[in-house]
């Protein structure tokens, strides 16, 4: 490698140099990792060496943040990330912005975000977000009432809560202390293409899509998904949704754009985003997936939120396969997997690129019960 691509790779931060070689600061005298968060020199003011010992032989010595010195120093971007989430912890009531973590640790805000979220899959915004829901959570299955539930988690205020948390829970924080209790489902069973499928929704969206042989285990699945929630099966009033997903399953409506209410974490909600946006027809694998969210290593990961995506079709995690081309798996079974494929492939191409159409919430408000 010429010193431009050394140089390159410095500006960039990529740890997979590291310990490949160390570069320099004239005006400074410290010698450091590629990866080293440090703010960058001047480029006439850098100079690279292939290992430690001939950066101190030319009098440099070594940065005390990134320890080049020691192979066996933690990557500097981790414990970046590490002090950002302990920060946040810290002050989880009132978490600091990015501006102020940036400054507490010494690097600009856009490297601390751009570093944070490759490593931990969110922004800090969102990380401290994830955190207050969670320990609110915590505290609601423990029966603590709302209001104490809502400062001890680190909300100012009960208008902070429902307009942000409202949104995560899919359900009011009073509803989700009781186990769904309060909370109202309707659903439908109706035979399709791949057996049974289950439709369940609440006044705000869809919440279940389920594939099945069995109407008793479709009913089980839905009523462990909400064990305290009121569901009633009514036949009657999912017309519209009922249309949109079989159609969708015999290729004539191209995505079923349902409004939707269910919960998931930071990840999974990213996860379900880009199955969503995979054309009809294409696959994509789990490390590509990962990739995509920045996150090269959490293959795994993105298996486990195709797993526990609760509606189907809508969101085609059927659409997501292994490296070396084989199915992976399939919360409805590795046949209906294959039917679902083997049929958007046989769709023709411009049946493919139909405009999306959409159902509006207030659509379901007007014409449900529930």
């Amino acid at each position: 490698m010429v010193d431009d691509d050394l140089w390159r790779a410095a500006v960039e931060r990529d740890a997979r140099y590291d310990g490949f070689f160390v570069f320099a600061v004239r005006t400074t005298g410290v010698y450091c990792r590629p990866s080293c968060p440090a703010r960058r020199p001047k480029r006439e003011n850098a100079v690279f060496f292939d290992r430690p010992e001939a950066a101190e032989c030319a009098g440099f010595r070594p940065c005390k943040r990134c320890q080049p010195q020691d192979p066996a120093a933690p990557d500097p971007r981790v414990v970046l990330a590490r002090r950002a989430c302990d920060l946040i912890e810290a002050n989880i009531e009132d978490p600091p912005t990015l501006a102020v973590l940036g400054s507490s640790l010494y690097v600009s805000p856009h490297h601390l975000q751009r570093t944070f979220k490759h490593l931990v899959g969110v922004t800090p915004h969102q990380y401290a977000e994830a955190r207050r829901t969670a320990r609110l959570k915590v505290r609601l299955k423990e029966g603590e009432p709302v209001t104490c539930a809502l400062y001890e988690a680190g909300y100012g205020s009960s208008s902070r809560l429902y307009e942000g948390v409202f949104k995560r829970l899919g359900m009011t924080p009073a509803t989700y202390r009781k186990g769904g209790r309060g909370m109202r489902i309707g659903y439908t069973i109706v035979g399709c293409p791949l057996g049974l499928l289950l439709i369940g929704a609440t006044r705000k969206g869809v919440c279940a899509v389920y594939l099945g042989d069995s109407e008793e285990k479709l009913e089980l699945e839905l009523r462990n998904e909400y064990p305290a929630a009121e569901i009633r099966r009514d036949d009657s009033d999912f017309g519209p949704q009922v249309d949109a997903l079989l159609q969708s399953l015999d290729g004539t409506w191209p995505h079923p754009d349902l409004p939707l209410d269910v919960r998931a974490t930071a990840f999974q909600r990213r996860v379900w985003e880009e199955l969503v946006a995979i054309p009809r027809g294409e696959t994509r694998t789990y490390g590509e997936i990962a990739r995509r969210l920045d996150q090269p290593t959490a293959a795994r990961a993105v298996a486990r939120a195709c797993a526990t995506n609760p509606v189907s079709v809508v969101v085609p995690c059927h659409r997501v396969v292994r490296e070396d081309g084989g199915l992976g798996g399939y919360r409805w079974g590795l046949e209906r997997k294959k039917a679902l494929l083997e049929g958007e492939r046989d769709a023709t191409p411009d049946l493919a690129d139909e405009t999306r159409g959409r159902l509006a919430v207030d659509d379901i408000v007007e014409n449900s019960k529930w």
